[in-house]
């Protein structure tokens, strides 16, 4: 399977809380819900047809918990995702649950690394990782990234933590899609291209 992480980013990069402001409180955040005001149809089409490509969710213990609590007792006929992200295979990274109760769930112990690795040889089409911001930055940074999603709102809110916070190992991207919604938000995708390429630049050497 490909490996696919999606993530919603302010223009700072802050991925922390985007659907409310009780989302993610953790070490104090109170700006949650910043997503919100600029959600519109061509977002809910380009999310529900990413969803399409899904043969199974890749989960943090944290995001997991909070999915696992909030997708079940959703009930409204008309949501376009509630059937699917409850009925896809669930695999949550995680050392503390003995295991999942939003089913079907498998918990992968040990080095994520690895049983990522592992899983990802399976038959099928994208693994995706949905929030799970730390799970994602670690796999991205271990090589293990094909394909990043992101979905960028036109605000800056200058606290909380960031998606791609001093990632361990440079990594190279290229962009292959790229929209912007009727209400401003960027809707951009890259495939990983291996490391980094650096360079040095044989022109000017400052700019003023």
């Amino acid at each position: 399977m490909k490996l696919v992480l999606t993530e919603f980013v302010t223009l700072d990069g802050v991925s922390q809380g985007p659907g409310s402001s009780t989302e993610d409180t953790s070490d104090g955040f109170t700006r949650g819900g910043w997503l919100v005001p600029y959600l519109d149809e061509a977002f809910v089409r380009r999310t529900s047809d990413w969803l399409d490509l899904a043969d199974g969710l890749l989960l943090g213990r944290r995001t997991y918990e909070a999915f696992a609590r909030d997708w079940p007792q959703i009930t409204d006929p008309d949501d376009p995702f509630t059937v699917r992200m409850n009925a896809l295979p669930k695999y949550v990274v995680t050392s503390t649950l003995a295991e999942g109760a939003w089913h079907p769930t498998t918990v992968l112990r040990g080095d994520p690394v690895q049983t990522v690795g592992e899983l990802k040889a399976r038959p099928g089409r994208e693994l995706q990782i949905h929030g799970s911001a730390r799970l994602g930055n670690a796999l991205l940074a271990a090589g293990l990234v094909d394909t990043l999603r992101l979905v960028v709102a036109p605000t800056v809110i200058g606290s909380g933590r960031r998606l791609l916070n001093h990632p361990s190992a440079p990594t190279g991207l290229q962009i292959t899609e790229h929209e912007v919604t009727p209400s401003g938000l960027v809707i951009l995708q890259y495939d990983a291209i291996g490391a980094a390429p650096l360079a040095e630049y044989e022109g000017v050497t400052a700019f003023v």
